[in-house]
Parts: C-alpha cells; structure tokens; sequence
C-alpha cells in the first residue's frame, strides 16, 4: 500500500504575552501558538457572544416569524441529513416551541430519494404537510429551485444556512447566512446548528422588545446548548473563539447534568460519562452514531432521539441508531479495503500517484462515501471525491480536502471550464457534494486531475503533524493533562496539543492486530504508558528498536477507577 511518511514539525516559537502568565507555562506556549495573546480571550461567558444584530438578513427573518406567530401559521423545517442537519432541526423545533408556536413540523430529506436540501420535491412534501412558512436549516442557500417552488405555492421561506453561497441566490422571504455577500457578523465559521441558535435569540429580544414576555416566563434558550455543541464540533467547522465558546458552554450544561435525554442516551450506548465529556466525544463518539441514520436510513431517526423527552425512549432510539453504527463501520470497512487495493495497484504499475484521487466502484453505499473520502484522505494527504450511484443514471460524489486546497473552490473551477460536467455541487474548503452524470465520469476524472496538477503545489501533499514542543519530565504530569483537558475544547482550527520527545521503548506489543501498546522511559527515568491507535503494524512492533521518536498528547486512562497518565501516540520513529 502507498502511504506517505509523515513527519513531526515544532510549531513556529512564539514569546506568550505577559497578560497569560498567571496561566501554566505549557498552555502560555499553546495558546501563543493558536493566536491567544491574553487573558480577555479566555474569557468564557456568555456575554461574550458575538451579538446577532450583525447576522444580515436577521431582522427580516426575525419579522417573518413574529408575524408567523401571531396568527400561529403552520411552520415546516426543512433539515439535513447530517448531524449538524438534525442538532439544527432539534434546535429550532425546540426553539420556536418554546417561543409559544404550536403548530410546527419539520421534514430531512432521505438523501436516497430526495437528495440534499430544500430541493421542488421536498418543498411539495411541505406544502402536502400544509406549511405557510417553510425555514430551512444548515441548507438552502443553494436551493434556487425549491424555493422558487414554494414560493410559487403561495409560501413564504426563510434560508438559514451556513454554506458557501454561489453566484445565484434563491429568491427567499429572507436568508440568514455568515456567508452570504455582505454580511458582516464576525464569525465566518457558524455551524448550521450555531445560526439556527442565533436566529432563536434574535427572536426572543425582538419577543421580549415586544412585550410578550410581561405576563409569562421568557424561555431559557440555553437548554439548547447541549445541541448546539454537538452540531458545532459534529460539522467540524472551525472552532473560532466564537464557536469555541459554544462548544464550551454547551459542555459546560451537559457535564452538570442539564443535559436533555437524547443526548445523554448518546452518551449512554457510547459508553462516555457526561460529568467528563469532551468535545472530542462529540466528534468521535456522539455524532457517528446520529450520523448513522442519515447515511442508512432516514435522519429522522436521529432527530427524534434529539427530540425525545423521556430517557427511556431515547434510549430504544440510540440502541438502534448504535446498531446503523455498526452496520455502517462493516460497509465503510469493505468499501475502503477496495479502494486502497485499487490505489495500491496504481503504483505497481509504475504510475505516479494523483494529486487529487477519485474514485468509484457501481456497489458502493451513497451514504458511506463521504466516510470512504475522509478515510483515503487522511492515508495519502491529497483531495479525494468518492462516488456512488444514485438514480436517473447520475453519480452521488462526496469531496474531501486537506488544508491549503479549497475543493469547493476546485469544483467551481471545473463547472466554469467544463459547463454542464457538474450538474450541482456545494460544500466549502475542506469537504463539499456534487452531482455528474454516469457516462462523463471520466472526463470529470480527467478534469479534476487537471485542475489539481496545475493549482496544487507539492508541499500542500505532504502530511506534517505539528507540534507545540517538547516537555520536561516534569510535565509528564497528571496535573498537566488535567489543565489541557479543561483549557478547550479543542478541534478543528484550534487543534488539541500535540507535543514530541526521545523515549527509551521498553515494551512494545500488538492489540488487535492494529493498535500498539508501548512503555516508555523518559529522560528522569519515569516509566510510562503509551497507546498508538491504527499504527503502522507492518512496521511495530519492532524488537530491535531501543530509542524512539514520540509525537503524542497527554491523556489519562481510567481502568477499574483509577487514573493514570497515558500519551496518545500520533506517530512514532525509531529515534537515531
């Protein structure tokens, strides 16, 4: 198999400014090299919320709703079939019940018969379902053609969204999008999930304005937090300060115990506890298992878990949603070990690999290439788009990237040099869907490997984990794990801390065949546990190996109620 050899680079060094250093000196570094340069932007309360007024389009939509609700018309949501898709459609099903409207309804297209977002088949849906308002979440700002259809039906359609908008906009009632031309909110990197929460309280200020709040409780937006973390960290949007404290604050309820029955069913068939969730397990844990619905079944499945309010319930849902899990990871499993055998062949054949892959096979499951993509990614750091096969004689294409290569933007290079090769696509930098017909996908083959060849440069396929240094023996701590626990959450944009070292290996053995379990000697002679997950088995274990080296993360393992410090190995060469 081709796999590129990954090296360890120390991020550029950076002096902390004065204002961190009441902080440990090892976060002080950590920071300083994710931007933070005081204390203020530490800070993690509510209040620092970047304020809705700037969302454009706010107080159109906003207006909408109110008028909405005083003659209670029918409302229909119109979601997604990812985890953002369905924490979005929670949220403000959730939302607009609480803000007092009593008659509304959501709809997620199934992506095996409607495809993606408010498209003139799924707007029919809504109009059969008696909608007067359709809102769309984490969709629409591409949906030219289902919003012409409902409005042609006599509804009005607000568009909330987070995507990338194209050269069209939809001719929508209102569109609520930090990425639509001229809007000026400061964060660009809202999940679907983070503008239906905004869109909530710009409803409730204008409510409160209003007076409705006179004679009854004005409702607590920030029981919906817990969904807004969860979409925020499952979309693996970039976690500004903005989102990071969404994040912060949605974890914040949910390890109190304020967590509503959906998610902590979650938390439950994962077998995480709550009292000491990450957003990590949002990510690696939670969002698969919601994820699982939409890419095998329908994602109504995984809303109505978000949605349940009895614990019980929720949890029949997340047992089932826990077995697609599964029934997904077989599936997944079968399509990649074709598609690395395939790669491999490549290079038998004396060819050089692209610089952008994509590929295909007639039996491949629509809903698992996007994994398929990811997967192949992250072994061969290079752009990837897997397809499958959808209906009407078209390919379903799923796009995945790596940093420094925008492929929504490769794709809009495309579709302007080859007109009609696309028949629609959307996305943004790092992943993004699109649409061909069967017969071209060949030429569309040769068209991305052109693009590709020519716009990216050969150091953007190099795969460099970064890290924040080394640490003294002394850092080798609990305490130090315990404060980079707490210093996040940490994800996309604001990566967890990487660190790297020279370890004497003293034991070394293989767990199921593709995880290494090592113990390691530091510099002061402290014996410690290590676990490199998916490691290179063809290469350890290795018994003529007595000095390694490590990049890793500190982490702490609990086994039978006790603690103890264990790095996370990210890579590992023998040290020289």
């Amino acid at each position: 198999m081709i796999q590129l050899t990954k090296s360890i680079a120390q991020r550029p060094v950076l002096t902390p400014d004065a204002l961190l250093l009441p902080v440990h000196p090892v976060l002080q570094r950590v920071y300083a090299h994710r931007g933070i340069s005081s204390l203020a932007e530490l800070v993690r309360t509510p209040d620092k919320l970047l304020p809705f007024q700037t969302l454009k389009g706010i107080d159109t939509a906003v207006e909408l709703l109110l008028k909405a609700l005083q003659q209670q018309r029918k409302l229909v949501i119109v979601g997604d079939f990812d985890a953002d898709g369905a924490t979005s459609t929670a949220t403000l099903l959730s939302g607009f019940r609480m803000l007092g409207f009593l008659h509304v309804d959501f709809l997620v297209p199934n992506r095996f018969e409607y495809g993606y977002g408010l498209s003139p088949e799924i707007a029919q849906l809504a109009i059969a379902q008696g909608a007067e308002l359709i809102v769309t979440v984490d969709n629409g700002i591409s949906a030219i053609e289902g919003v012409a259809a409902a409005k042609a039906a006599g509804l009005q359609v607000i568009v909330t969204d987070h995507h990338l908008a194209g050269a069209q906009l939809p001719h929508a009632d209102a569109i609520v999008n930090p990425n639509q031309p001229d809007c000026t909110f400061a964060s660009k990197a809202l999940a679907g999930v983070g503008v239906a929460f905004y869109l909530l309280l710009a409803l409730r200020a204008a409510m409160r304005e209003q007076g409705y709040f006179a004679n009854q409780a004005e409702p607590n937006l920030a029981t919906l937090l817990d969904l807004v973390a969860l979409g925020t960290v499952a979309d693996v949007v970039p976690l500004d300060s903005n989102n990071r404290l969404l994040v912060h604050l949605g974890l914040q309820r949910i390890r109190s115990g304020k967590v509503r029955p959906g998610i902590q069913a979650l938390i439950d068939i994962a077998k995480r506890q709550a009292h000491k969730l990450t957003a990590s397990d949002f990510g690696f844990a939670l969002a698969p298992r919601l994820n699982a619905a939409g890419r095998l079944d329908d994602m109504s499945i995984g809303i109505g878990c978000l949605l349940a309010n009895d614990l019980a319930k929720a949890r029949q849902i997340a047992a089932e949603l826990d077995s697609l899990n599964l029934e997904r990871r077989e599936i997944e499993q079968g399509m990649q070990t074709e598609a690395l055998a395939f790669l491999s062949r490549l290079s038998f054949d004396g060819k050089a690999l692209p610089k952008a892959l994509c590929l295909y096979q007639a039996d491949w499951h629509q809903g698992v290439i996007g994994i398929l993509a990811g997967r192949v990614k992250e072994l061969y750091h290079r752009p990837v788009i897997a397809f499958a096969q959808g209906d009407d004689n078209q390919l379903k294409g799923s796009a995945r990237s790596v940093h420094g290569v925008h492929i929504r933007d490769l794709l809009d290079e495309i579709s302007t040099r080859w007109p009609g090769l696309i028949l629609k696509f959307g996305g943004h930098a790092m992943a993004a869907g699109l649409t061909i017909v069967a017969d071209k996908l060949p030429l569309f083959e040769q068209a991305f490997t052109e693009i590709a060849e020519k716009s990216i440069a050969d150091e953007l396929l190099t795969s460099v984990i970064y890290s924040d240094g080394e640490l003294s023996a002394s850092d080798l701590s609990m305490e130090l794990a315990e404060a980079l626990q707490q210093a996040g959450p940490w994800g996309q944009a604001f990566p967890e801390p990487v660190f790297h070292g020279k370890f004497r290996l003293l034991q070394q053995r293989l767990l199921g065949e593709k995880h290494l379990k090592v113990v390691l000697q530091a510099s002061d002679g402290k014996l410690l546990d290590a676990i490199w997950f998916n490691c290179d088995y063809k290469a350890w274990p290795n018994p003529n190996v007595q000095w390694v080296e490590l990049a890793y993360q500190l982490d702490i393992n609990e086994f039978r109620d006790q603690q103890n410090l264990q790095l996370m190995v990210k890579h590992m060469v023998v040290a020289s």
